[in-house]
This record gives structure tokens, sequence and C-alpha cells, in this order.
């Protein structure tokens, strides 16, 4: 999360007691995060605390967002751990603020685990296959805005700016991912509703009966229909590799896919052509912190992420191709 637009104490205060939420008693900007500006806002209710997210977006149009907002309303009524969007008297998810569209969701109980285990893996891997379920019957439809025919677009834009190496690399697995969504194969995958963000960031677990919980995964605004396993492959993206090298985490790597396999089993396509699409995760978010880097925003609290991570874990991805059962450790 990021600040671009600063809201002030009277503006959220506002939007709060037009949404029946109560009365706001603190409101703190969040630095985590790059694409739209973020507060934590709390409010007192009958006699209780209620805590909630304020999101003004930077990039997304008042079109745009009824999309991710209905999406996470689908979601939580069909019993998806996501923050519910909360509405007016008129059923309206998206309001105006200091200029800029905006939604008020539930802020999620518990923390991020930055340091997960196999434990944490197969609980993101079990909500992500009930995400993928749930979501089928959603009757908006909007493309994944983050995906190939974005990378075309941004590639040759951040291009000048890399080395010769690095130039090879990207401009190689633009073509080969644009030669893969070619195929009949890649064209037949099942799709829908998907996250497209699942990072460690945008998971919360808290802990019940001494043991960790995922309590809820937040962060929509990159969401979009596409591949589910695209979706997979940026979770194993992120969960299952070493954040220092890009090396891939065979155990952590099992436990993910053996729970999403028990609640929504994996096509034999979608087996067959994850390596690719994990290379297609990797494509996509090198692109995108490229682009951040030497096309940044101005903001007032921002925490840029190192495009060189994901340049790490897209080469490792291209030398070591796997299928689905090598990736997962099993025998």
């Amino acid at each position: 999360m990021a600040v671009y637009t600063e809201v002030s104490e009277q503006e959220a205060r506002s939007l709060m007691r037009a949404l029946g939420l109560g009365e706001m008693t603190s409101l703190k900007a969040c630095a985590g995060g790059i694409e739209n500006t973020n507060y934590f806002a709390s409010t007192e209710l009958s006699g209780q605390t209620h805590d909630f997210v304020l999101t003004l977006f930077e990039r997304l149009t008042f079109e745009q967002l009824p999309f991710y907002l209905r999406l996470m309303k689908h979601l939580a009524l069909r019993g998806v751990a996501v923050p519910e969007p909360h509405a007016n008297a008129s059923g309206e998810l998206v309001f105006e603020v200091n200029g800029k569209p905006a939604a008020v969701v539930d802020k999620l109980r518990g923390k991020s685990e930055l340091n997960p285990t196999e434990v944490h893996c197969a609980q993101v891997g079990a909500a992500l296959a009930h995400m993928h379920l749930a979501g089928r019957d959603f009757e908006l439809a909007q493309p994944n805005l983050h995906g190939l025919s974005w990378c075309n677009v941004m590639v040759p834009v951040v291009l000048p700016h890399l080395t010769d190496s690095q130039k090879a690399l990207i401009q190689g697995e633009l073509a080969y991912q644009n030669s893969i969504a070619t195929r009949p194969d890649y064209t037949a995958l099942p799709r829908g509703p998907i996250h497209a963000d699942l990072f460690r960031d945008n998971v919360m677990f808290d802990t019940r009966n001494g043991q960790p919980h995922l309590s809820g995964f937040f962060d929509f605004y990159f969401a979009g229909v596409d591949t589910y396993a695209f979706d997979l492959a940026v979770c194993l993206n992120d969960w299952c590799i070493d954040p220092e090298t890009g090396v891939h985490h065979a155990q952590r790597a099992h436990a993910l896919i053996a729970a999403y396999n028990v609640v929504r089993p994996l096509q034999e396509a979608e087996r067959a052509l994850l390596p690719a699409m994990l290379r297609a995760g990797a494509l996509r978010f090198w692109v995108s912190r490229l682009r951040d880097l030497y096309l940044p925003r101005p903001a007032s609290v921002l925490q840029a992420h190192d495009p060189d991570h994901f340049e790490r874990v897209l080469r490792e991805r291209t030398r070591h191709a796997m299928n689905v059962e090598q990736m997962a450790g099993a025998a």
C-alpha cells in the first residue's frame, strides 16, 4: 500500500458516517504496496470498535471498480475469507473521496506470514481453489488487465533501461509466452475470476488452538478473468521460492499443490502447462516492477519492490522446467 492522495480525517469521517459504520476514532496511512492509496480506519458503533481499510484508487476507474468490489462481495457471501466491501443506502460500493474513486472494506484479523511453512502453503492452496470454485457463477467479466497483452505493451517501454542480458531474457520470454498463447491446449484451459496477486503480504493468518489459521486474503485489485493455472503459478512463485535466490522450494510447493488439488483437481492440460505459467507469472511481475522503478509515480509514503527478485525467479524457472509432479516433489 502507498499514499498518493492525502485524505483528511473530516473526509474519512464523513464517508464512515454515510456508510453507517459508526464514528471514526482513528485514521492511519499505510506504507506497503505500490498501486493505491490506503488508510486503516477504526470506528466505534454500539460500544464496539470496528476496523476497516479505506482505499483510493489511483489507476482504476469508476467504471472498472465494480468488477473487483462485486467479486469480493460475491466471494464473501459464499463463505470465502475475503474482506467484504461496504455499500451505502443505495447499494453502491464505489464512492468519491478527494476526487478519486474509493471503497471501504473490512480489515482482516491476524498478520501476514513472510516465512511460511508447508502448513501455511497448504492453507493458501486450499483457499485459492475454493475461490476459483466460488467465482464460477460470478456474472461480471473483465480480462486480466496485467496479462500477456499488457506485457506486450510494457516490455518495449522498459527495454531501454535494461542490460543486454536482461533484454535477451525479457524479449525471449515474451516471444515464448506469445507462442504458448496460440496453442489449443492453452486456449482450452479452465478460466474464471482469479486473484492474480496472491503473495505472502496479501494473506492473513491468526492462531487457533495453537496452530496457524488462514483468516483471509485481500487486495483483489489485480483480479480479472484468466486461467486458474496462471493464478496458481503466481502463488507458487511467491510462496514456494527462496526470496534471496529465487530457487524453487519443493516441500512448500508439494503442500500448496496437493491442497489445491483436493478442493479442485487440476486437469491434465493445467498440469502440463503449469511450468509455462510459472514463467508467465515471473515475467508479469518483473515487468511491473521494472515499470515502477523506471516510471515511478510521486507518493508521500511508498515502499518500492525490487525488480531483480523476479528476474532471478524467471531465470530459475527457465533453467529448470519441471512438470507438476517434479515441481511438487512427488516421487
